[in-house]
C-alpha cells in the first residue's frame, strides 16, 4: 500500500530520536501486505484493515512503539507482541538493526491480521449477502404479496319506528 500524505505530513512535524526507527517500522508494516493502509488517528499513525490494527505511540523516546489494538486476539503465536492484557499488545523496537531483525515477525503480525478479518468478513450475514449478489446469476423476481380482501363493511342498521309511525302504519292495513 502507498504511503498517506496525511502520515507523511505527520512524520514531517515528528521532533523525536526515534524517528527513523519509526519510519522503518512503518515501511516494513506497509509492504507486509497489499490490504494495510495507514491514517493519522488519535494524533498518531494507524495502520487500518478492516478496522484499527495498531499505531504508534508518539511520545516514546526510548523506542519506537507500536500499539496493536487487538494484539492479545491476532490469530497465531507473537512472541514479539508484549502485554498481558485481553486485548492490546504491544512492539517495541529500539533500533533500525532490530527492526530489520524484526521485519518477518511483524509481516507474520500482519498478514495474520488482515487474514483473520478477512475470515471475519466472510462469517457475517452482509458479506454472505454481497456474495449471494456478486455471483453471475440473477435473484429470482420478488413476487408481491397478495392482496388481502377489502373487509365487508357491516349493513346499516334499521331504526326502530316510532309509536306514532307504528299506529299511521297500522291505520293504512286497515
Amino acid at each position: 500500500m502507498a504511503q498517506s500524505r496525511d502520515v507523511d505530513a505527520w512524520f514531517d512535524r515528528y521532533d523525536n530520536p526515534m524517528k527513523a526507527v519509526v519510519a522503518r517500522v512503518r515501511q516494513i508494516v506497509l509492504a507486509a501486505d497489499p490490504r494495510i493502509d495507514e491514517c493519522v488517528k488519535w494524533q498518531a499513525p494507524t495502520f487500518v484493515y478492516r478496522g484499527n490494527l495498531a499505531s504508534f505511540f508518539p511520545k516514546s523516546r526510548q523506542h519506537a512503539s507500536l500499539m496493536f489494538h487487538e494484539g492479545a486476539r491476532i490469530p497465531g503465536v507473537h512472541p514479539r507482541l508484549e502485554g498481558d492484557s485481553d486485548r492490546g499488545r504491544v512492539l517495541k523496537i529500539a533500533s533500525l538493526a532490530e527492526a530489520d531483525a524484526a521485519k518477518r515477525d511483524i509481516e507474520r503480525i500482519v498478514r495474520a491480521w488482515c487474514n483473520w478479518r478477512d475470515a471475519d468478513e466472510a462469517k457475517t450475514p452482509t458479506a454472505k449477502a454481497s456474495r449471494a449478489t456478486a455471483s453471475p446469476k440473477k435473484p429470482a423476481p420478488k413476487q408481491p404479496a397478495p392482496k388481502k380482501p377489502a373487509p365487508k363493511k357491516p349493513a346499516p342498521k334499521k331504526r326502530a319506528a316510532s309509536s306514532s309511525a307504528r299506529q299511521t302504519a297500522a291505520k293504512k292495513r286497515t
